[in-house]
């Protein structure tokens, strides 16, 4: 699934976008399937406006934003959901778990749905996170590093040929930053799918195709 953006301007950022020197807003791109994307998006240049842009949660802006066939400008709500259940995954800044569900819970929600994973996978994926033992802990009583765990779990727990990932580590350290790294990688090439990853600094997470600068 191909991604082409084109003049894309976000109305509220409108009067601003010529202050920027943006590769993407006002500009014509294609990201090509199964490209590993990061876009660094200093503070106030729209990173996660752009990612609720390419799922589908606003549509307050100017030009046209294409999954290969899908016409963001023009989606129908039956056509969204079909992109999202079977091609876009996604992690939130903010995780948008449901706090009185436990850690499982929250994933059992995605994994019945889809489908696609096993229990027991789903059960691996924790302990490797070091999450296993908040199984059955409140989503809200989690640290938000916690939290993150359990959000990028939930994202793997579909089909999807492009992950979104907005400041998806910001409250992991080091060390558990290299162990949802390792799930991600794993999961995404097991799909062959591509990566779209925006935060505020430089990293070397992925082996990029391209960096880009919001």
């Amino acid at each position: 699934m191909q991604l082409g953006i084109e003049h894309v301007v976000p109305i509220p950022l409108k009067d601003k976008i010529n202050e920027y020197n943006s590769w993407i807003w006002n500009q014509d791109i294609v990201i090509n399937p199964g490209e590993k994307v990061f876009i660094q998006a200093p503070s106030g240049t729209g990173k996660t406006t752009l990612m609720h842009l390419l799922y589908g949660l606003r549509n307050d802006y100017e030009g046209k934003i294409h999954w290969s066939a899908y016409n963001m400008t023009a989606i129908r709500p039956e056509q969204l959901s079909q992109l999202r259940a079977s091609y876009l995954s996604i992690i939130f800044q903010d995780m948008r778990l449901f706090p009185e569900l436990t850690a499982w819970e929250n994933l059992e929600v995605k994994r019945r749905l889809t489908n696609t994973i096993t229990e027991h996978e789903a059960e691996k994926w924790m302990e490797r996170l070091g999450i296993g033992h908040k199984r059955d802990s409140l989503a809200r009583t989690l640290s938000y590093g916690e939290q993150q765990r359990v959000a990028i779990i939930r994202a793997l727990l579909q089909p999807f040929e492009w992950l979104l990932m907005d400041e998806p580590f910001s409250h992991l350290d080091h060390a558990n930053i290299k162990k949802a790294v390792a799930l991600i990688r794993e999961v995404t090439e097991t799909n062959n799918a591509g990566l779209i990853l925006a935060d505020l600094e430089d990293n070397d997470f992925f082996n990029y195709t391209r960096k880009l600068l919001l």
